[in-house]
């Protein structure tokens, strides 16, 4: 009887696509980290969850992205299709990003997508026990709703610090199946670019949705050769490595097959011996066109400072 007195809560499991690479690319769940001033940005992954699972969770994810410097501005867009089992979703967005800095020793950018989130059933995929289930609907059936997500990040000269909000459309509502939750997000990564032999970093993020709180911390490395020329060392590889409090451990790995083109791969496994044991994949690239006026480049912006 004090069982019944309680308050339901309904609880359904949609949730942000899990991205074991997004350390690398921040831009699904914070809009404001497109404003990469150094070049044009291109990044996709496909991540396949509980490999030989039929219906198994299947991930595909591109972004690009570009700065534009008199507008100090960057614009961007994307796509992310998450399929499990009879159900897909699509959500297609467009990405605005303000960047605000006075030297090289820090900025500040702002940024907001907006798009639609379109979720669709089809209920001719079902394989029940009992065909005449009324509570089953064995027809497709697809609803689009629109979404928004927004963000900040402040970078300093080794930390950067992020906040951001998805799906904001779902504030305050209930979950359901078509529509997204809104999700909090909070992350700090110190980054040491320094030495000659390796870059490497270090983060902690939590992620937040509704009663459920998760931890993720990260640490990587980036190994360089020393090319002896001004343009200074050439990445070659990365490791890395992931653990998150649900209990998922993942390995990261990395390859620069020229100074803009690079390719990875994440391998996660998960520790509890409750949930199912195959492990996830996840493929990505990066490709990256320097800008003209990347900081990289030698600046000249009048005769006088040419001559000196």
């Amino acid at each position: 009887m004090f069982v019944s007195l309680i308050p339901g809560i309904k609880v359904l499991a949609q949730a942000d696509i899990s991205m074991a690479t997004h350390w690398y690319n921040r831009a699904n769940y914070n809009p404001a980290s497109i404003a990469r001033t150094d070049y044009i940005y291109l990044f996709t992954n496909v991540r396949q969850q509980w490999f030989g699972v039929e219906g198994a969770p299947k991930v595909f994810n591109i972004q690009a992205s570009q700065y534009i410097h008199n507008l100090r501005s960057a614009f961007g867009l994307s796509l992310v299709s998450d399929k499990i089992g009879a159900t897909q979703a699509l959500n297609p967005m467009i990405t605005y990003a303000f960047r605000i800095a006075n030297n090289r020793n820090w900025s500040f950018s702002m940024g907001l997508s907006s798009g639609v989130f379109i979720r669709s059933v089809d209920g001719s995929l079902y394989d029940a026990v009992t065909t005449v289930d009324p509570s089953i609907q064995y027809y497709a059936e697809k609803v689009i709703k629109p979404d928004a997500n927004v963000g900040f990040e402040f970078q300093s000269t080794h930390f950067v610090f992020s906040i951001s909000s998805t799906h904001l459309f779902s504030v305050y509502k209930a979950d359901s199946l078509y529509l997204n939750t809104n999700h909090q997000y909070g992350s700090v990564v110190y980054i040491n670019s320094n030495p000659d032999f390796c870059n490497y970093h270090i983060g902690l993020q939590v992620v937040n949705r509704h009663n459920l709180t998760v931890l993720e911390g990260n640490a990587g490395i980036r190994f360089k050769n020393l090319t002896g020329l001004a343009s200074g060392p050439l990445e070659i590889f990365d490791l890395g490595f992931s653990y998150r409090s649900s209990g998922q451990m993942t390995l990261l790995f990395g390859i620069n097959i020229s100074p803009n083109l690079r390719v990875g791969y994440a391998y996660q496994q998960t520790l509890s011996t409750t949930s199912y044991q195959n492990g996830t994949h996840e493929m990505m690239l990066e490709f990256r066109i320097p800008s003209i006026n990347a900081s990289t480049r030698r600046q000249c912006v009048s005769l006088g400072d040419w001559y000196h």
